[in-house]
C-alpha cells in the first residue's frame, strides 16, 4: 500500500504537470520587476565560513606563508637576545649622555668633555708621536716610538675599515661639533678613541718606565676618555665596549709585528 506522502506528490503531479514551468516563469517575471531578487549567501561565503577556512592554525595557512614571516612568528633565542641587547644599549646610550647637549643634565660638564676627547684623538697622538721620534738621541727610545707611530696609524686604518663595514650611525643626541673629523666618523661603531685610548695605555704601561702613580693615571685617562664617548653622545655604550677590546687586541698585533732597527735603517741615521 503506497504511503499517503508518495500519494500527496503524485496527485500533485497529475494536477498540475507544468508547476516547474510556471515557477520558473514566476521567477523570470519577478526578476524582470523592480523588485530585487532575494539571494541566498552559500556557507562558504559568509565572513565566519572565510575565516575560519583561512584559520592561522590549517596547515593550508601556514604554507601559505613567506619563509620570512615564519622567522618573525618563531624567532630564535639568538635573534630575541640580539635584540635585547640592542634595546638595553640604546637605552643606556640615552641615560648616560648627560652632556650631549648644552641643555642636558650635565651641560655644564661639557667643555671639559671635549678636551678629554681631544686628549685622545688621534691627530695629536701622531703629531706628538712624530716630534719625540725626531727629538730622540737613543736607538731605543726611537725603535718604542717607532712601533708607537706605526701602531696609531694602524688603529687608524683598522678602525676605518671596521666602521666602513658595519655603517652604523651615530647616536641621535649627538652633535657633531668634533675636532677634526673625516667622512668615516660619520659612522660609530667601533669608538676609534676607546681603540686608540686601549691600545696606547697597554702600550705605555709595558715599554715605558713609569712610577705607580703615573701608572695609574694612564689607566684612569684610558678608562675617562672611553667614558666621555657615551657622556658626550658620540657613541653608544656597545660601540665602546667593542673599541676598548678592540685596541687590546690590536696592541697583541703590534707586538707580533714589532718594528726593529733593522727593518728600516735609514730612518735611525737621521
Amino acid at each position: 500500500m503506497p504511503s499517503p506522502r508518495v500519494t500527496r506528490a503524485a496527485n500533485a503531479n497529475s494536477t498540475n504537470p507544468n508547476n516547474r514551468f510556471e515557477f520558473m516563469s514566476l521567477l523570470t517575471n519577478r526578476t524582470s520587476s523592480s523588485e530585487p531578487v532575494p539571494t541566498r549567501h552559500r556557507l562558504s561565503d559568509s565572513p565566519v565560513h572565510r575565516k575560519d577556512s583561512f584559520n592561522s592554525s590549517s596547515p593550508a595557512f601556514q604554507q601559505q606563508l613567506p619563509e620570512e614571516d615564519c622567522m618573525k612568528l618563531n624567532p630564535s633565542f639568538l635573534e630575541i637576545a640580539l635584540k635585547s641587547l640592542l634595546a638595553i644599549d640604546l637605552w643606556l646610550t640615552k641615560k648616560l649622555g648627560v652632556c650631549a647637549r648644552e641643555g642636558s643634565s650635565w651641560g655644564s660638564a661639557r667643555p671639559l668633555m671635549k678636551l678629554v676627547e681631544i686628549s685622545g684623538h688621534g691627530i695629536p697622538w701622531i703629531g706628538g708621536t712624530i716630534y719625540c721620534f725626531y727629538k730622540s738621541d737613543s736607538n731605543a727610545g726611537r725603535e718604542v716610538i717607532l712601533n708607537l707611530l706605526f701602531a696609531l696609524f694602524l688603529d687608524l686604518l683598522l678602525v676605518a675599515i671596521v666602521k666602513g663595514i658595519v655603517k652604523r650611525p651615530r647616536p641621535m643626541q649627538n652633535r657633531m661639533d668634533m675636532f677634526a673629523t673625516f667622512s668615516v666618523d660619520k659612522y660609530s661603531f667601533p669608538s676609534g678613541h676607546a681603540t686608540r685610548a686601549a691600545m696606547v695605555a697597554r702600550f705605555m704601561l709595558k715599554h715605558l718606565v713609569l712610577a705607580v702613580p703615573v701608572r695609574i693615571l694612564v689607566v684612569l685617562w684610558a678608562i675617562v676618555v672611553s667614558l666621555s664617548r657615551v657622556v658626550l653622545g658620540r657613541h653608544n655604550v656597545t660601540d665602546v665596549v667593542f673599541g676598548f677590546i678592540m685596541g687590546h687586541m690590536q696592541f697583541t698585533l703590534v707586538e707580533h709585528l714589532w718594528l726593529s732597527p733593522n727593518a728600516l735603517p735609514s730612518l735611525f741615521k737621521v
